[in-house]
C-alpha cells in the first residue's frame, strides 16, 4: 500500500488494529458497547495496553453482550476485579455494568445504539484532513454533545476526550492522517 501509515501505529498489534479497524464505520451495537468499554478502560493508560488485554476483556465481559453484562452480580464484579487480564480498576469495572444497563435503555428508546449515536454527526462520517498527528484534536463539539448526553443517561467514563477516541475508533470520525492509505478507505 502506498502512503504513510498514521504514526501511532508502530507495533504488530497496533498496526493490525489501525489497518483493519480504526476509523472504519461501525453499525453493530455490540461493537459500539465494546468500544465504550475499552475506551473508558483506557483512560490514563496507553491504547496498546488495552489492545493487549482486549481478548481477555471479551472473555470476562461475555463478548460485550450488554444484556449479559447488565446482569453481572456484585459477586461477579468482585471476581472480575481479581483478574489480571483486565484493568483492575473498581470504578471502571463497575461502570461497565452500569453502562450496559444504560446502553440497553438507549437501544429500547432508539431501536439500536447505532441509530442513537450516528445522530450526533448527522448520520455520515466526519472526514477530517489532518496532516500531522500533532494537529489531531482531543475532542470536538460532537464528542462534547455525545459525552453530555451519555452522562445524562447514566454512563460513566464517557468524557469528551474518551468519546472523541470512541468516535475515531468506530468511524464516526475519520482521523487517519492525510496520505495514510487508510484515510481514503475509511472515507468511502
Amino acid at each position: 500500500m502506498a502512503g504513510t501509515r498514521c504514526s501511532w501505529a508502530t507495533t504488530e498489534l497496533s498496526i493490525a488494529y489501525h489497518d483493519k479497524e480504526w476509523g472504519r464505520p461501525v453499525h453493530d451495537d455490540r461493537t459500539f458497547f465494546e468500544f465504550i468499554t475499552l475506551e473508558g478502560a483506557q483512560a490514563g493508560l496507553s491504547w496498546e495496553t488495552i489492545l493487549r488485554k482486549r481478548d481477555h476483556y471479551r472473555k470476562v465481559f461475555a463478548d460485550f453482550d450488554p444484556q449479559k453484562v447488565a446482569r453481572m452480580t456484585p459477586a461477579r464484579v468482585e471476581k472480575v476485579l481479581l483478574d489480571p487480564g483486565i484493568v483492575r480498576n473498581r470504578a471502571k469495572v463497575e461502570s461497565t455494568v452500569s453502562n450496559a444497563k444504560a446502553f440497553l435503555k438507549i437501544q429500547k428508546e432508539f431501536g439500536s445504539f447505532d441509530a442513537y449515536v450516528w445522530r450526533f454527526i448527522g448520520g455520515k462520517t466526519i472526514n477530517n484532513h489532518i496532516k500531522r498527528r500533532e494537529d489531531l484534536p482531543a475532542e470536538s463539539d460532537e464528542s462534547r454533545a455525545l459525552s453530555k448526553d451519555l452522562q445524562k443517561r447514566g454512563f460513566r467514563f464517557v468524557g469528551p476526550t474518551i468519546m472523541y477516541a470512541f468516535m475515531q475508533a468506530t468511524g464516526l470520525v475519520n482521523d487517519h492522517i492525510a496520505g495514510c492509505p487508510q484515510h481514503a478507505r475509511a472515507a468511502r
